[in-house]
């Protein structure tokens, strides 16, 4: 299947710490590669409800976000569509109701992309103008190439 548009959302708030992880997430992937025009990298920063458009009109999503909660071990996880887990309608900061949100929206407009992933980590600090913490700079790398191998399985569909 040949997917003309996804898009790459990158999720949260840079002004603090590792809430912005999401966002730093997208800004490397999209530094590091060429793609083709059908991929569109978004900073959803913490726009909630008005990136509606971007999950419904898109054949494949992949969200960063630093949205699993601060209990979990410190290391990358990736959901897969029928995989999402409970966790995510919890709201732990302020864009994340508006993942749940939107996801249900679109699942009631029968516009779910065919492919859809998130891939987070728990944020561990969570400071005003702190930057990411060395923990989650360092799992930024492996979390842009867990998206990097998934958008070319996506590519070669």
């Amino acid at each position: 299947m040949k997917y003309n548009r996804i898009n790459v959302l990158g999720l949260g708030n840079i002004l603090f710490g590792d809430e912005g992880f999401g966002v730093e997430a997208i800004r490397a992937f999209e530094k590091d590669g060429d793609y083709p025009e059908t991929v569109q990298f978004v900073d959803g920063g913490t726009q909630g409800l008005y990136l509606l458009d971007y999950i419904e009109s898109s054949d494949a999503v992949m969200v960063f976000d630093a949205l699993i909660p601060l209990d979990f071990e410190s290391r990358v996880y990736v959901y897969h569509k029928d995989e999402l887990p409970a966790f995510i309608h919890r709201k732990m900061s302020s864009h994340q109701m508006g993942l749940s949100e939107l996801l249900g929206i679109a699942q009631l407009h029968g516009r779910m992309p065919e492919r859809f992933v998130l891939i987070g980590i728990p944020p561990r600090i969570l400071d005003l103008g702190s930057g990411l913490s060395g923990e989650a700079r360092e799992l930024l790398d492996e979390a842009v190439a867990e998206g990097r191998t998934i958008l070319q399985e996506w590519l070669q569909e």
